[in-house]
């Protein structure tokens, strides 16, 4: 039933993603039926792109191309007090579970 009500209200949209950029049709938009309930067109709300902060990584650990322990800023300059970037953010970000879980990393055999 809710993939229904997505289905019926949403229509798939390309979307920017925070470390990452544009992937095409990975988001969704309220649709023509029923935009007068898009908070964006009702309030006129003209959100501005967050910039992403050129010494931050994020994009490549989001993409596994490298782990948060690569980056020269982790655990310095980047700290879940601090964050430079989207996986350091949140507790759930790849960035903030190595800092918080780091001594149990070094427990795992290679």
């Amino acid at each position: 039933m809710a993939q229904e009500t997505i289905k019926e209200v949403f229509t798939v949209s390309d979307r920017i993603w925070r470390g990452i950029g544009a992937i095409p049709q990975s988001g969704y938009e309220v649709n023509e039926q029923y935009k007068k309930f898009n908070a964006r067109l009702k309030f006129k709300l003209n959100l501005p792109t967050a910039e992403e902060n050129k010494e931050c990584i994020s994009g490549d650990i989001m993409k596994g191309l490298k782990k948060p322990k690569q980056c020269p800023n982790f655990g310095n300059k980047c700290k879940p007090e601090h964050p430079l970037g989207a996986p350091m953010v949140s507790s759930e970000g790849s960035c903030a579970a190595y800092y918080h879980y780091a001594q149990a990393d070094e427990l795992v055999a290679p």
